[in-house]
């Protein structure tokens, strides 16, 4: 096999520490304000958040954040258990459950984000809209290419 210059170059090792600097630089943030939320949880919340206006299901959570199952159910259940979130048999099916929030859970969603938005403000930095449209394109292919 003849090596490709790919065969040399980190790039996964590169978005694996950015990535967990991103979430380090967060948790401290978060700890230190006492948002009594993890990243973990923080991922969640957002994106019930963002779906809420017509229901998400705990399936349909994990194939959004890429998590598997029992992770999902146990960060859902740490949301339910701080009331943040509930979950409500789905109306076209009663065999699923989409999950919600509850009034605290959309405050604690307004209170955390201005941090999330400050953490991706300062790793940003001066970066402008071209970077990032370079940026998600690369991310776009190298996801294509692995899922391929």
């Amino acid at each position: 096999m003849t090596p490709n210059t790919s065969d040399n170059r980190a790039y996964f090792f590169k978005i694996d520490t950015t990535i967990k600097k991103i979430r380090q630089s967060l948790q401290k943030k978060l700890d230190d304000l006492n948002v009594d939320l993890t990243v973990d949880q923080w991922v969640l919340l957002d994106h019930i958040f963002r779906h809420e206006a017509h229901g998400v299901s705990q399936n349909e959570l994990a194939e959004m954040t890429v998590k598997d199952a029992p992770t999902v159910t146990r960060i859902i259940d740490l949301l339910v258990k701080k009331n943040l979130a509930e979950r409500k048999m789905a109306e076209n099916d009663r065999r699923k459950f989409n999950i919600t929030l509850t009034d605290a859970g959309r405050s604690k969603f307004h209170e955390a984000y201005p941090i999330v938005a400050e953490v991706r403000r300062k790793g940003w930095g001066d970066l402008n809209d071209e970077d990032y449209k370079t940026f998600v394109r690369i991310l776009d292919s190298i996801y294509t290419n692995i899922t391929a």
